[in-house]
């Protein structure tokens, strides 16, 4: 099972860079992040014209995230537990209905920017969310990823230039703790167990020729469950889908689990 996860940065506005990217590639599964659109907006027909089950959680002008699955898709859930109240579209869950299920979880995690607002508390708020979740999914004993745009920088490593970055929310000390404590509950980052080479990222910004000078940070992630990394079968990130026509500032990274 190949399982995509990409910020596209507005699906209506990225349609046709991120159909042709799928209809090239072809995940089992894709997990959307930031499709900024409302359920009733969302472009379902070109999506289930190349085979795939459509579920979105869905927001007017921001947020959103959808799951798509070339195999059946059971057990939806829709919006991170933990806080009634929280009306931002930002999660979205479901079971693969492969041979040997796996239950993916696609996730957009609040930016927390500017730092001493109530935007980087809402951001430290969701990570003990998700944190409490994925207790509760190990609890489970089954095979589950955590993937999508986490908009945490986890180390220097992780940023081809960390002193530019030191005043943001995403490289904050607070950040990266929540990161790791996520992790140390049990969870496997893919790329490590994959062995990407430093300078792996998964994000330019449009400003400032971010691209062209290659001043990029790894924010996109896939966290796999103990099950789910006992069949870990490599990892890639799609670097080239940042020179394609209209392009999000993300990239696709796609992880194989063996069947």
């Amino acid at each position: 099972m190949r399982i995509a996860t990409w910020n596209i940065n507005s699906v209506n506005a990225r349609l046709e860079t991120v159909l042709a990217w799928l209809g090239e590639h072809q995940p089992d599964v894709a997990c959307f992040q930031e499709i900024k659109c409302v359920d009733e907006k969302f472009p379902r027909e070109p999506f289930e014209s190349l085979g795939y089950n459509v579920e979105t959680h869905g927001q007017k002008s921001y947020n959103g995230v959808a799951l798509l699955s070339k195999l059946p898709i059971s057990d939806v859930r829709k919006g991170l537990p933990g806080d009634p109240s929280d009306e931002q579209a930002r999660y979205i869950e479901a079971v693969i209905e492969a041979p040997r299920p796996v239950r993916v979880g696609g996730l957009y995690l609040p930016n927390g920017n500017p730092l001493g607002t109530e935007k980087f508390a809402y951001k430290l708020g969701w990570f003990d969310r998700l944190n409490a979740h994925a207790r509760d999914l190990l609890a489970l004993e089954e095979a589950f990823v955590l993937c999508g745009d986490y908009n945490v920088i986890p180390t220097p490593d992780d940023a081809r230039d960390p002193s530019a970055w030191v005043d943001d929310a995403l490289f904050q000390p607070e950040s990266r703790a929540a990161f790791r404590a996520l992790c140390n509950l049990g969870l496997s980052d893919s790329h490590a167990l994959g062995h990407e080479p430093a300078g792996t990222y998964t994000f330019w910004d449009y400003q400032a020729g971010a691209w062209q000078r290659d001043h990029g940070i790894r924010i996109d992630f896939h966290l796999l469950s103990p099950q789910a990394a006992d069949r870990f079968g490599g990892i890639q990130t799609h670097r080239q889908a940042r020179e394609m026509d209209k392009p999000s500032d993300h990239v696709p990274v796609v992880v194989t689990l063996e069947d």
